[in-house]
């Protein structure tokens, strides 16, 4: 029997094969976690708990393993952004105008994991709406990094991030719509991966920005993800952005072997592009350094680095914060109070009611990014902003193109420093949107990403490398990661205390 103490220290794959060789229940695992989600309450990480919900569906997966099924996922606690909607637990996303809302039904993505045996333990913190990096736009409070409770764990998926890295679950779900999954994975250590736009259903995962938003897995390590995403993606009929593409394994794909590939040098062959502009002067050294290892290793395993360019990042950020806002103020028109969610108690008639209930519900950032967003779309301005924008998108899109006819995946840092203070960003918001400089362009170009944990910088706090690959080439980026991972420990590592 393992015993409960190394439990939480166990990812996804290792708990999956403790379950099938009945070292451990899901009841005592769920136990042990919940235990723990309590232990560390003062991070900030969950929003809702249902501990007999959660026992129940634990007790259910022991005996689907007594009756000899052995589907990976099964009988594993996980935790979900509270960005997706559940018909079992409220559905905030985060903010106050839906505090206390009850979905009718769950989205696609939790109700493909829920199918293949996972246990909910609840709903994770988030910056309200999805928006932020930095996880303090939440209107319940803000997340606090594992690794150093005065620093951030980013954003918008922080309370998905630092939950993992606390050990209060193996995995977690989370969004990436300029970065959200990555910037996150990378402030507290963690891996993650934000899969090619369409690949995961959006079905119940409540709008930001429609053209952007797309959900992901977060784990310890890139096999743990591998398993998740093979649950959680699949074309769905009723997304209109899913891609029809038949089920994929994603987990057998990382452990395909690349033609001519040795035990040594697994990686023989790949071409892994360094964008010059993803190296700026202005890039901290720490993180530099810690990037700067994390390729010597993939060197060591057979990749060959290649020197190309993505002349547009910088325009990635004014492109970003045009089409962003423009599709949120479109999207959270529907909190007026009217339907679900907050109403004003007082008003004198349905303008004044929609103009109370939005004051009183939504934060300051959704505030300020409908705004932006409204402001680009008006008329004589739409031209002139959201059309030229698109444009700018498409030729960001063709950049990637261009260098992928030179390399197979694109490297490069996360974010431009490790995880900053909390409050350091309130008085100045362009600040955070420029931190999101490296993972802006990809995420408008619609590619798939991840952050693998390379190593440590200032204060001793986790630094992320970033892999970008082209179009459906997730089991290529998986491939990487787990490599890296099988000769390397920076993954393994855990706060301190924790």
């Amino acid at each position: 029997m393992t015993t409960n103490k190394a439990l939480h220290d166990l990812g996804v794959a290792d708990l999956s094969r403790a379950l099938a060789a009945q070292q451990v229940s899901s009841v005592e695992l769920t136990q042990h976690l919940l235990a723990r989600v309590t232990q560390h309450e003062s991070l900030g990480c969950f929003l809702h708990t249902d501990a007999d919900a959660a026992l129940a569906a634990a007790a259910s997966a022991d005996a689907r393993r007594a009756a000899g099924d052995g589907a990976a996922l099964l009988g594993i606690p996980l935790a979900h952004k509270d960005i997706f909607v559940t018909k079992d637990m409220p559905t905030t996303a985060g903010s106050k105008i839906l505090a206390n809302y009850r979905s009718p039904f769950d989205a696609t993505v939790l109700e493909r994991l829920f199918a293949a045996g996972t246990i909910s333990l609840g709903k994770l913190n988030c910056d309200e709406f999805a928006m932020g990096s930095a996880n303090e736009n939440s209107a319940f409070g803000p997340v606090a990094n594992p690794w150093d409770r005065t620093r951030v764990p980013g954003g918008s998926s922080g309370g998905s991030a630092a939950a993992v890295a606390a050990r209060l679950v193996p995995a977690t779900t989370g969004t990436d719509t300029g970065g959200s999954i990555r910037q996150p994975a990378s402030f507290t250590g963690i891996t993650g991966i934000k899969p090619t736009y369409g690949v995961c259903s959006r079905y119940g995962m409540i709008a930001f920005a429609s053209s952007l938003d797309q959900a992901g897995p977060m784990a310890r390590s890139a096999e743990d993800c591998a398993f998740l995403l093979s649950a959680m993606s699949g074309f769905d009929e009723r997304d209109a952005t899913s891609v029809e593409r038949p089920p994929q394994d994603f987990h057998a794909q990382m452990l395909q072997a690349r033609p001519g590939a040795t035990a040594a040098q697994p990686l023989k062959g790949l071409r892994i592009g360094l964008p010059l502009e993803f190296f700026p002067a202005a890039l901290a050294a720490d993180v530099n350094g810690a990037v700067r290892a994390g390729l010597a290793e993939l060197e060591k395993l057979g990749a060959t680095l290649v020197d190309v360019s993505l002349p547009r990042t910088e325009l990635a950020i004014p492109v970003y914060y045009i089409i962003a806002p423009a599709e949120a103020s479109s999207n959270l028109s529907r909190f007026d109070g009217v339907k679900f969610g907050h109403r004003a108690a007082q008003y004198d008639d349905l303008l004044d009611m929609y103009k109370k209930t939005r004051a009183e519900g939504f934060g300051a950032e959704v505030k300020r990014r409908i705004m932006i967003g409204s402001y680009v779309l008006s008329h004589g301005y739409y031209d002139a902003y959201y059309l030229q924008a698109q444009k700018l998108r498409r030729m960001i899109a063709d950049d990637f193109q261009r260098c992928f006819t030179q390399c197979d995946l694109i490297a490069g840092p996360v974010a431009p420093t490790v995880a900053w203070k909390k409050g350091e960003g309130a008085d100045d918001p362009v600040k955070a949107y420029l931190a999101d400089i490296f993972t802006l362009p990809g995420s408008l170009a619609g590619l798939p990403g991840m952050s693998v944990p390379v190593g440590f910088g200032e204060g001793g706090m986790p630094v992320g490398l970033q892999l970008l690959g082209n179009y459906f080439q997730e089991g290529q980026l998986l491939h990487a990661a787990h490599a890296l991972q099988q000769a390397t420990d920076w993954h393994r590592a855990a706060p301190a205390g924790i």
